[in-house]
């Protein structure tokens, strides 16, 4: 009896040992796999790491335009425009739309048109209108006065324009034939105004 228990004290002892021997070894492994830590490892974060980080730049000053003078890129924008403008006014009073018109005319061509406008329908005249195109526009005249800008651009275009009575008899003009017109429009624009708009300020008589 004495013998079995030391037996068996034994083989409790070498199984504490040999379990001790193996918990040792795997440590060691994983230490030799993982790697010590030892604080000064650098630190990296998601979606940060090697990402450069500099101070926002100040906006480059953008170079006030020259508003006395209307030259080379400036020039031909706004004839691109006023030629836009131009076509848009003429086909807008044709078919009476006035919501078109107040935003291409000054307050005060505004009214103009909207008298020639109310007095065709009271007499019950039909416009028919075509466009053809603008064969040719230029700056005649341009200028600054005071906070206001002035330009007045020649036009010569192409254009289709019949008017009828109430029967729908041709009063004036012939739809089977293209006819040149003529027309000098000035435009304004305040420089204080936020929109980048013109607006037909005068129809000059030729």
């Amino acid at each position: 009896m004495y013998i079995y228990q030391i037996m068996s004290n034994s083989f409790g002892y070498l199984d504490i040992i040999l379990l001790g021997m193996i918990a040792g070894f795997i440590i060691l492994r994983l230490r030799s796999i993982l790697g010590r830590k030892t604080g000064h490892e650098s630190k990296l974060y998601p979606n940060f790491a090697e990402k450069k980080f500099t101070m926002p730049k100040k906006d480059a000053e953008t170079p006030k335009p020259n508003l006395d003078t209307l030259e080379g890129e400036n020039k031909k924008e706004f004839l691109k425009g006023a030629e836009i403008a131009y076509e848009s006014i003429l086909t807008s009073f044709a078919n009476g739309d006035l919501i078109k018109l107040k935003a291409l005319l000054s307050p005060n061509m505004f009214s103009n048109f909207s008298d020639a406008i109310k007095v065709r329908n009271k007499e019950k005249i039909k416009s028919e209108f075509t466009f053809i195109g603008v064969k040719e526009s230029s700056v005649e005249k341009y200028e600054k006065i005071k906070d206001n800008l002035f330009a007045t651009v020649k036009f010569v275009a192409e254009v289709i324009s019949v008017k009828k009575d109430k029967d729908d008899k041709i009063i004036e003009g012939n739809p089977d034939k293209i006819k040149f017109v003529t027309d000098s429009w000035k435009f304004t624009k305040n420089i204080n105004n936020k929109s980048p708009n013109w607006y037909l300020s005068e129809i000059i008589s030729q």
